[in-house]
């Protein structure tokens, strides 16, 4: 490309961030648009951990592993399985050395990703209103503030509602039944030591095999993010006469729904610090593909939002960002650039979409003769996951087409 490209990416997640810091270290200069006020205007959610073979592979490749291991908590990894009485069925202990999926906030991840983006990268409070093709793959991106703009890109790292998407397929996110409620335990070691004493270091993950979980998380700063999962509609709380603004109210409703789980389990469904939080479980259809469309492409949940079995959607979504940035720089077009990330990139998001969200639907679905009750062999899991980014870098050495970004 002789002229530098207007690049706009719509989305100011890890996915769109990402992309932004390795198009930067190879010179090239996008902008970012995003809906929040700030970096940190919300509750971005709790932990996630990067996996070897895909987040920390674009950590490495934006030049942020040593900033992302002063923040990770590799004792993280940690794991746990409980039946709905408390009986320990499973544990998961990492081996020393063992960093092939450490745990780091959701919040701390994105701030990261921004503070190392050049100042004026990202424009603030911009959401997109309307998008008009004008033509060889130039796009105008108009904004609810007022502001518009050209690009010869625009990358869609909106999100599982991405209007960016609607450029190139009619798919939309479907619910998969799933609803669960977040809750936050504060200063748990102090304030909740029953709490701290079931999470562990890491997670804890119970079921009653019937459609109902309780998943707890440790997060950074003494807080523990817990969610209390159930098959569900999308308005049972209607149904059910439950107002969820009302904390007793949902409380009284979770214990009667989760009356046969035991005392020393009770703690995590009721002692929680604030509000509940409602969230439910979506998903594109999977594998999802699309027909090439000049100028446009998608990155992370816009293009491949899954159930969270297994991890992926930030992984993949980092992974998208990097590569997609690779591609623009060393292809001779952005059109070349864009056909060879999607390449890649279809197969890659469709097989994890579609695993994940059968896991999700069978574990839930309590008619299933082989949901997955068993917990997954985690020490195997993270050994798939070094052997992986193995592989991962020995075609990549081979192929020297991808390369590191410059300067990071």
């Amino acid at each position: 490309m002789t002229t530098p490209p207007r690049i706009a990416i719509v989305g100011g997640g890890p996915a769109g961030l990402m992309c932004a810091r390795v198009l930067q270290g190879h010179g090239i200069q996008p902008v970012v648009y995003d809906t929040d006020a700030t970096v940190d205007s919300r509750d971005p959610g709790g932990t996630l951990d990067l996996h070897a073979d895909s987040g920390q592979i674009a950590l490495e490749d934006a030049g942020l592993m040593e900033a992302f291991r002063a923040l990770a908590r590799v004792e993280g990894q940690a794991k746990s399985r409980r039946d709905q009485h408390g009986t320990v069925l499973a544990e998961f202990i990492p081996a020393e050395g063992d960093e092939a999926a450490p745990e780091i906030d959701r919040g701390q991840l994105r701030t990261m990703l921004y503070e190392h983006l050049k100042p004026g990268t990202v424009r603030w409070g911009h959401r997109l209103r309307h998008f008009t093709p004008l033509g060889g793959g130039v796009h105008r991106l108009e904004f609810a503030n007022g502001a518009d703009t050209e690009a010869d890109l625009v990358i869609g790292a909106d999100g599982a509602w991405s209007p960016v998407r609607r450029l190139l397929t009619d798919a939309v996110p479907r619910y998969l039944g799933v609803h669960f409620l977040d809750a936050r335990f504060d200063d748990v070691d102090t304030r909740h030591p029953e709490v701290a004493a079931i999470v562990g270091e890491g997670h804890m993950f119970s079921t009653d095999g019937d459609g109902r979980a309780v998943i707890v998380q440790r997060n950074s700063n003494g807080v523990v993010r817990g969610y209390v999962a159930f098959r569900a509609e999308l308005d049972w709380h209607v149904t059910a006469g439950v107002d969820v603004t009302d904390r007793e109210a949902v409380r009284s409703y979770l214990l009667r729904e989760f009356r046969e789980w035991s005392a020393v389990m009770r703690p995590l469904i009721t002692d929680n610090d604030g509000d509940y939080v409602q969230r439910s479980f979506w998903a594109l259809p999977a594998p999802l593909t699309w027909d090439h469309v000049p100028g446009v492409t998608l990155i992370g949940d816009a293009a491949h939002l899954m159930a969270p079995f297994g991890g992926h959607g930030t992984n993949l979504a980092l992974l998208d960002g990097a590569e997609l940035a690779h591609a623009v720089k060393r292809e001779n077009s952005l059109d070349d650039a864009v056909v060879r990330y999607e390449a890649a990139m279809f197969p890659r998001s469709g097989e994890l979409a579609v695993n994940a969200n059968t896991a999700l639907t069978r574990f839930f679905a309590t008619t299933s003769p082989d949901a997955p009750h068993l917990p997954p062999d985690h020490a195997r899991e993270h050994q798939n996951y070094e052997a992986r980014a193995a592989e991962y870098r020995r075609r990549r050495a081979e192929d020297g087409h991808w390369s590191r970004a410059a300067g990071t």
